[in-house]
């Protein structure tokens, strides 16, 4: 009979931390809704002398991301302005960790370095809205990962 994973070993969505650090400044992010980065590796088609098809070489990759925020800081908004006053681009840092101490998995920490808004809204309303909400995307030059999600049970 195969193990299987206990349903209380997800990860409830809703318990994470977020934490900004721009230029020494660190802000808990709590305006947070949802977060999600990325990476995808860039990859290189190789011609190979007697194959019909192609193979693939990894060749570096890009780190994206995206999240979505209450409308209520103006933190990424100023450094729009600062970047269309000045053309001082600056970029910040982002910390999720994950825990559920329901999961036997533990808590994972991921550090995005370098990140890089691309853009963001200035002003918004909506008369109809229950609350305001906005998206942010972003780009991020490296990643740490301090702590990890233990395996669990059964997988190894």
């Amino acid at each position: 009979m195969p193990t299987l994973m206990n349903a209380g070993d997800t990860i409830a969505g809703s318990l994470a931390e977020c934490y900004v650090t721009i230029e020494g400044n660190r802000y808990n992010f709590m305006q947070a809704i949802n977060l999600e980065a990325s990476i995808e590796k860039v990859k290189a088609e190789v011609p190979i002398l007697g194959k019909t098809g192609k193979g693939n070489k990894a060749a570096g990759w890009k780190g994206t991301g995206s999240a979505t925020f209450h409308y209520n800081t103006s933190i990424f908004r100023e450094l729009l302005k600062r970047y269309k006053d000045t053309g001082e681009d600056v970029y910040f840092d982002i910390q999720v960790s994950n825990e559920d101490p329901t999961s036997k998995v533990g808590r994972q920490t991921v550090i995005l370095k370098d990140c890089n808004i691309d853009g963001g809204v200035l002003t918004k309303f909506d008369a109809d809205a229950e609350y305001l909400e906005e998206e942010l995307e972003f780009t991020f030059e490296d990643f740490e990962m301090p702590e990890t999600f233990a395996p669990l049970a059964g997988m190894q």
